[in-house]
């Protein structure tokens, strides 16, 4: 479920934080058991930056990905423009107050768009 309550297509789970941001998030994240860390990846000319980590879930094998996006140039304005949402306990940010996706983050990751 996306925080916006409707099913979405999607098979992990991205974050956009900020480069100052990326030691400690994996830090959190490891803790939580993200240890199983990809080579980061630069897609559209280095324009996004992205550090993928996962977790194996225990008993059933399947593994939950975790994008960390990194705010460059060409993403600055979304994450400026995010929104805070209220979600279950917390409040989010969210880079839309729609239910589809930015446009810079739904392309795939194969590069294409």
């Amino acid at each position: 479920m996306a925080i916006y309550a409707l099913p979405r297509a999607t098979l992990d789970i991205d974050l956009l934080i900020e480069t100052s941001s990326l030691e400690a998030t994996k830090r959190a994240v490891d803790d939580l058991g993200f240890t199983v860390k990809a080579a980061p990846m630069e897609f559209h000319g280095g324009k996004m930056h992205i550090h993928c980590v996962s977790k194996i879930e225990p008993g059933t094998g399947e593994t939950l990905i975790l994008d960390l996006l990194i705010v460059t140039p060409a993403i600055k304005d979304a994450w400026e423009s995010r929104k805070k949402v209220e979600w279950a306990w917390t409040n989010q940010c969210c880079l839309s107050g729609r239910p589809d996706p930015p446009q810079v983050l739904s392309q795939k990751r194969s590069g294409s768009g």
